[in-house]
């Protein structure tokens, strides 16, 4: 009912106005790019002329039947600012128009997180007045078919009031390309926290892929709202069958309480999001509970309880009795216990969490979940109990592919732009192995649908996170396989640049605070291929290995005035050899002409090298001299963990 009124809507302003409309993107203080044709379109009247006027350009058209048209201006150099008009009925005028490097930045929260949440905010807003750094923030929306406008976004101009709302990597990245070329730049922000790499590529796409053709054939042809109905049932009935009871808060009220009874409830652990354990896509509101022993010296005096973080929100309570509430995902937990709270023998620590989109649940450090009392300190990690009261009715963007794609991507085309910046695959690690085919599908995707030529796609390579909890080269280790399939594109999808992050991670925190050096590495790409300045733009990589009985040579491309590492003793951290039975030891390594030269403490024969092959990869210490880090590999092709993990629908 919804899409009728607002298409009603749409054809009575059209037919009976027939006022010219622009997309979203063409509003004042918008940036276009320079030295390529520019692309301006929108509606009017069916038939109706249509004069388009720009610096020392004055183009004419007419509008079609359906009343849709578009003209292509002439390239301009960098500048401004310039006016913008589109005369039909009626006249458009847009100001402070610019002209000069638009870079359109996507993928997920580590593009989504902001300039505000960012490291040394306080001291990067004392340098923020860049009025020639434009930013265009793609509100999300999602959508069962490809359309033609955006939900909402403008652009806004860069100065201290409107920074901290940037994505802090497009900034970050933005800002050392003005510094370098003093021209304006524009930035088109469109990401989603947590999505999937296939909610942002197009149905096309898939069809004419054989990885992907027979996934994409059993995709329904269904709207937003059948979508909406159809996830809703899918996770009720999987809840339900997880607790063996109904959704419902009829009874929630004594949850809270030490005498409650929660035997029947289902267990998880914590800390550790629902989404990785039974309660995968779920929005809404869930009920924790964990039950303690106090002895009869803590009873009745006060405790300090830490709960982690909790995603999203939290309301705490110990023995019915309310201690605290939180409303950010990202923040510890820490709540004072009042004496007479805590009794003798049984306690119950019931916790009441509000999950709005994205990860649900208790997580973070499990060093940061326990009580501390008077006497003692208990860990509160490991198995909790838990049941879901309520069902956020809203589909999630990963429960389909191209749903992204379809409202976030595809009404930017045929907007004129130099090229991508990309942040995403965290997401995509239970799925690494397919990764190699599904990123480089939506790269030539997106290239294909602007049809302007293989333009730049600079992306960066997952930082270090200890997701799994220390998994590495014996254990398996699916971000190292994620950060391989990153590389896999490099090499094998033209115009394609990564800037490698493992050092400037968080092992405790997924979204790490330094995005300066991730968007100062993408501009070093940048200004290398597409501005041609003359810089070091990469760290080591791997070329070949020579293995003479125990000992390795190792030698790498772009190593830059030279090999270093900041180790004040010279030793490098990460790399690791196998012999023929496939078990990893970590290997003495130091540089010596400008090689890495191992030596196999085990003594067997070296079969095998690895270099960063761990979720937490935040030790290795090799780069060269200009400060690049070199990128995680291996030398083998032995079996992943990924490897016969595909994407399905839900």
């Amino acid at each position: 009912m919804k899409l009728v009124f607002s298409l009603l809507f749409f054809v009575f302003t059209i037919f009976s106005y027939g006022n010219v409309e622009l997309p979203l993107l063409f509003s004042d203080g918008m940036v276009l790019q320079r030295n390529k044709p520019i692309p301006v379109w929108g509606l009017a009247d069916a038939n109706e002329k249509i004069v388009i006027r720009f610096n020392n350009q004055i183009v004419k058209t007419r509008a079609n039947k359906k009343g849709a048209w578009k003209v292509s201006l002439k390239p301009e150099v960098a500048g401004g600012p310039y006016t913008l008009s589109v005369r039909g009925n009626n006249t458009m005028t847009l100001n402070n128009v610019l002209v000069g490097e638009v870079w359109i930045c996507s993928g997920q929260s580590n593009m989504e997180f902001t300039v505000n949440r960012a490291m040394n905010f306080k001291e990067e807003l004392k340098d923020a007045n860049y009025p020639m750094i434009r930013h265009f923030l793609v509100e999300k929306d999602m959508g069962s078919k490809p359309e033609s406008k955006l939900k909402s976004g403008n652009w806004e101009i860069c100065d201290k009031t409107t920074v901290g709302d940037f994505s802090a990597v497009a900034y970050f990245f933005a800002k050392k390309i003005y510094n370098e070329l003093k021209i304006p730049v524009g930035i088109i922000h469109s990401s989603w926290g947590g999505t999937h790499v296939e909610t942002w590529t197009s149905r096309g796409a898939f069809e004419g892929s054989d990885e992907f053709k027979s996934m994409i054939a059993k995709m329904p042809n269904i709207d937003i709202d059948s979508l909406l109905e159809k996830q809703m049932q899918l996770i009720t009935d999987k809840v339900e069958k997880i607790q063996g009871s109904k959704v419902s808060a009829e009874n929630e009220s004594s949850y809270k309480d030490i005498e409650y009874n929660d035997v029947n409830w289902p267990e998880m652990h914590a800390p550790e999001l629902w989404e990785n354990q039974q309660l995968t896509n779920l929005d809404g509101t869930v009920w924790m509970r964990k039950t303690i022993t106090i002895s009869k010296e803590d009873a009745n005096k006060e405790g300090y309880l830490e709960l982690a973080k909790i995603d999203d929100q939290d309301s705490t309570y110990v023995n019915g009795t309310f201690v605290g509430t939180t409303k950010r995902y990202d923040e510890k937990r820490a709540y004072n216990i009042p004496e007479h709270v805590l009794k003798e023998g049984k306690n119950v620590i019931a916790i009441k969490i509000f999950d709005y989109a994205g990860g649900g649940g208790i997580w973070g450090e499990a060093s940061n979940l326990k009580l501390t009392t008077q006497n003692t300190v208990i860990s509160l990690a490991g198995l909790w109990k838990f049941n879901v009261v309520d069902i956020k009715s809203q589909v999630s963007p990963n429960s389909y592919p191209s749903l992204l794609y379809n409202a976030m991507i595809n009404p930017l085309i045929p907007y004129a732009f130099q090229g991508v910046l990309w942040y995403q695959g965290e997401a995509n690690v239970n799925r690494a192995e397919q990764y190699k085919k599904a990123f480089p599908l939506m790269i030539e995707d997106w290239r294909a649908k602007w049809n302007q030529g293989h333009f730049p796609f600079y992306f960066v390579q997952l930082s270090s996170y200890d997701e799994f909890g220390g998994n590495n080269s014996n254990i398996g280790s699916k971000w190292a396989e994620l950060r391989e399939a990153q590389s896999y594109t490099l090499q094998t999808v033209s115009n394609t640049g990564m800037a490698v992050t493992t050092d400037i991670g968080n092992a405790k925190d997924i979204h790490p605070i330094n995005k300066q050096d991730v968007g100062k590495r993408l501009a070093a790409i940048a200004l290398k291929n597409i501005y041609k300045e003359d810089v070091v733009f990469s760290g080591p990589t791997y070329k070949s290995i020579e293995i003479k009985e125990n000992k390795v040579i190792i030698t790498f491309d772009n190593v830059g005035s030279g090999l270093m590492t900041p180790d004040k003793y010279g030793y490098i951290k990460g790399f690791e050899i196998a012999g023929a039975d496939k078990v990893f030891h970590f290997a003495k390594a130091y540089i010596k002409d400008n090689k890495v030269v191992l030596y196999n403490k085990n003594g067997s024969i070296p079969v095998a090298i690895r270099y960063g092959w761990a979720d937490d990869a935040g030790d290795c210490n090799l780069y060269n001299k200009e400060h690049f880090p070199a990128s995680p590999f291996r030398t083998d092709t032995w079996e992943m963990l990924t490897k016969d993990v595909k994407y399905s629908l839900n």
